[in-house]
């Protein structure tokens, strides 16, 4: 299809009042090889998008994320309106409506549409949604399965039938004996099928040295009028616009991804876990946005980055633990998220029932990890996956954080969170809310784990290695009182008795002195639950 001009894109054009198909395109839908146009007929089909306010106030969506996927619609639709084909789109501006139901009830007013075709939402409210809305109004709905994923249909739920522990790892080997990628006949490229011990690299003290400036986009009219339509509808949800450089239409996104793989995948094996102030991006792709509007397919990311490798310009660790990273992590939780909703919804296996800090949601905090972190979400959506998983995360747990509050916050904070891949991630990886389903020990730290990785703890005001002192890191502090807490659970578990035999080691004295601190970060961090509807 054509490039996008540089304008918003119309409503329809009228076509018939009696349609054959009214066929759904989602915000994170944006694939021009989507299973919906397979027999699309134009002169009896009718596209539809729309633009509603509860996809930005269902959770309180970072202004950042609204403004990515407002862009990238509009964009996508003028490149529908390009090439000639019938498009009916609601936009905040023209008609502010509350969800896809009220959309639908207008746009029902004008067509007659003898069915509603759509393609398998990334979120199960949206899919339920459409489903009751067609179910009230006797509309058939006629469901399509996602091509975007290189798992075929039903693969997933195969694979899982009589295993007892659903991994990761195994999964991600059969889908790279079945695709060949990295793949030497039957054996995997190198001769192991992991290379993640070699990709947990931390920094000297002179950091990461010069990097290649961040590719960011300038804001087009399109992306422009987008940035207007937010300030104007959501002014006070958090994030900020002071900047805004994400790719919103394909060809943004083909740059970053040859960007990426030219500039940054040579290093981002062995730097992908590590962490350094006042650097956002340091080697990451920042591609994932891209991935999940579907801007981009996994398999041409995949291709590039192992093509960079087959031509000698990145090492295997390299590329071996990006393709990880899309092959085997991203299909994975996708797979778990619906095999297992809507159950996600309420699981909370360690019986978490702190609210969120109120600093998630401002920044303004004096832990120095933390408040790079976070800025770091308020003012570009993003933070890499050990950001993610052993800083906010990290500390959501240990705080003992409920489930589905800290779930809100990352589904509203990160301009990629579309809630297949966000929810696994968080309520299984993050916050081991599902028991264990995903990983087989909580992923808990002290402060010194975050003094290995970075440098976040240089000049703070709290010391990583100490627990119950008047400098104690919080995150230490927390540490033994979680280990207090769930010590009957993990008492005898292999991966942490040894923790449990250090915390039974300590002295009446010291433990009490822990109890005496952890009750002071409480007091200190305020914590009232946010409103996320």
């Amino acid at each position: 299809m054509t490039k996008p001009a540089t304008k918003t894109a119309p409503t329809s054009d009228n076509p018939p009042a009696n349609i054959r198909r009214l066929c759904v395109i989602l915000g994170d839908q944006l694939n021009c090889d989507s299973a919906l146009f397979d027999d699309f007929d134009p002169g009896q089909d009718l596209l539809w998008m729309a633009e509603v306010q509860g996809e930005s106030t269902h959770v309180p969506s970072n202004k950042q994320r609204s403004v990515m996927f407002l862009a990238a619609m509009r964009h996508f639709a003028q490149i529908l309106r390009d090439e000639k084909l019938p498009l009916h789109y609601i936009s905040l501006d023209e008609l502010c409506l509350r969800d896809f139901s009220a959309a639908l009830a207008a746009t029902l007013a004008h067509y007659q549409p003898a069915q509603l075709r759509l393609v398998l939402p990334g979120d199960h409210r949206v899919l339920q949604a459409f489903r009751r809305f067609c179910t009230e109004h006797h509309l058939p709905l006629e469901l399509l399965a996602d091509n975007h994923f290189i798992a075929q249909p039903g693969e997933f739920t195969a694979w899982q039938k009589g295993k007892k522990q659903w991994r990761m790892e195994y999964w991600y080997r059969q889908l790279r004996k079945r695709t060949g990628i990295l793949m030497r006949g039957d054996q995997p490229e190198g001769g192991e099928w992991n290379y993640d011990k070699d990709n947990r690299g931390s920094f000297s003290a002179q950091g990461p040295g010069l990097l290649d400036a961040a590719l960011v986009f300038p804001a087009d009219a399109v992306t422009q009028s987008a940035i207007a339509t937010i300030e104007r509808f959501f002014p006070t949800n958090p994030g900020n616009l002071i900047s805004f450089g994400w790719p919103v239409n394909r060809n943004q996104a083909l740059q970053l991804l040859d960007f990426f793989i030219d500039k940054n995948l040579p290093l981002f094996g062995e730097y992908q876990d590590a962490m350094w102030t006042n650097e956002p991006w340091l080697y990451h792709s920042r591609l994932s946005a891209a991935l999940n509007l579907k801007l981009l397919s996994p398999l041409e990311v995949i291709t590039a980055a192992e093509r960079a490798y087959q031509k000698g310009a990145v090492p295997l660790n390299a590329v071996e633990g990006f393709i990880r990273q899309i092959l085997g992590w991203r299909e994975y939780v996708r797979g778990l998220y619906w095999s297992l909703m809507p159950q996600w919804q309420t699981m909370n296996a360690l019986d978490a029932q702190h609210n969120l800090p109120d600093f998630y949601w401002t920044g303004a905090v004096d832990m120095n990890c933390l408040a790079q972190s976070i800025k770091q979400v308020l003012d570009h959506g993003y933070g890499h996956h050990i950001q993610r998983l052993m800083v906010t995360g990290l500390f959501a747990q240990l705080w003992q954080v409920q489930p589905q509050q800290i779930h809100a916050w990352y589904l509203a904070m990160y301009v990629d969170a579309v809630e297949w891949v966000e929810l696994p991630n968080v309520l299984g990886m993050s916050q081991y809310a599902d028991g264990g389903i995903m990983a087989s020990k909580p992923y808990i730290a002290t402060g010194r784990y975050i003094a290995k990785m970075s440098n976040y703890c240089d000049g703070c005001v709290y010391q990583p290695d100490a627990a119950e002192t008047e400098n104690a890191c919080p995150f230490t502090t927390l540490y033994w009182e979680f280990l207090a807490k769930h010590r009957e659970k993990f008492v005898k578990h292999p991966r942490l008795a040894l923790q449990v035999k250090h915390l039974d080691a300590q002295s009446d004295e010291k433990r009490r002195a822990i109890a005496k601190r952890a009750a002071w970060v409480r007091a200190h961090y305020p914590a009232n639950a946010y409103p996320t509807t």
